[in-house]
């Protein structure tokens, strides 16, 4: 047994459905997330900035005595987890994998759609993972920038978001998609706004909860699983935690231990 806690980072507050996920599958372990909050988004930085951002906050995760590290965010998984996995230790898990391996699993007519942050569509992380993987696949991917306010803001049914739905997914509704996989961590709170505009012959995979099973599996193959249990999530951010603490509700199921505030960052 292992008690050691996993610890989950992300650039704000989204990587929470992640660890809703990961709690879900693994509800005996400890979690330890931090939001990168005071410099977020991450999606108009750098390459080279968004390697050193990850590899700050992964090599505290380790002084936390983290046994493995999970990129929640879309960006840095994109971007920074070869870099992570080439500097530390411990096995590095990103969410970018498991979706498309999900999706390939899923898929019937090999016709993949994928929504995300400009930054992730513009980095084709998931066409060049899922085109990798099976060259025969066909990606149509499409930018949804507005989805991740509208999550923030609450408004993840109605009228409003149904129509920037229809606007942003009539690309994708005229393709043969049968499968779309939702490539950033707000976007499982749209899902059934999403799946209205699709109609039901299109598959949504949630990329949080793909990595979810990845990361019980690791857990399983390095023999590091928790005790009997119930795990705790404790929770920091890098700036003030208030509107962290007030949004967090929408985005995790279970309750939150506690919330810091890290002030090294």
């Amino acid at each position: 047994m292992d008690n050691r806690p996993i610890g989950v980072f992300d650039s704000g507050i989204g990587g929470l459905t992640v660890v809703s996920a990961i709690a879900e599958a693994s509800p005996n372990e400890d979690i330890i997330y931090v939001g990168d909050t005071a410099r977020v988004p991450y999606g108009n930085k750098s390459r080279k900035r968004i390697q050193q951002f990850s590899l700050e906050i992964a090599e505290w995760l380790i002084i936390q005595d983290c046994k493995m590290i999970v990129v929640a965010c879309n960006t840095a998984s994109s971007l920074a987890l070869n870099h992570l996995k080439k500097s530390l230790a411990i096995p590095v898990i990103g969410v970018i994998k498991p979706g498309a391996s999900d999706a390939l699993a899923t898929t019937k007519n090999q016709n993949i759609g994928v929504l995300g942050t400009t930054a992730t569509i513009f980095s084709d992380a998931y066409g060049l993972q899922l085109r990798s993987s099976q060259s025969n696949i066909t990606v149509i991917s499409q930018a949804c920038p507005l989805f991740v306010h509208l999550v923030e803001e609450g408004w993840v049914s109605g009228d409003v978001p149904k129509n920037i739905a229809k606007k942003y997914l009539k690309p994708i509704q005229k393709s043969k998609v049968d499968t779309v996989i939702l490539g950033c961590t707000h976007y499982p709170l749209l899902k059934k706004i999403i799946s209205s505009v699709m109609g039901p012959k299109v598959n949504l995979i949630d990329s949080g909860k793909a990595a979810a099973s990845t990361i019980k599996r690791s857990i399983m193959e390095n023999n590091f699983p928790a005790s009997d249990k119930n795990g705790q999530v404790r929770c920091f951010v890098t700036d003030e935690p208030e509107s962290f603490e007030i949004l967090a509700g929408r985005f995790i199921k279970i309750g939150i231990y506690s919330t810091k505030r890290l002030e090294h960052f």
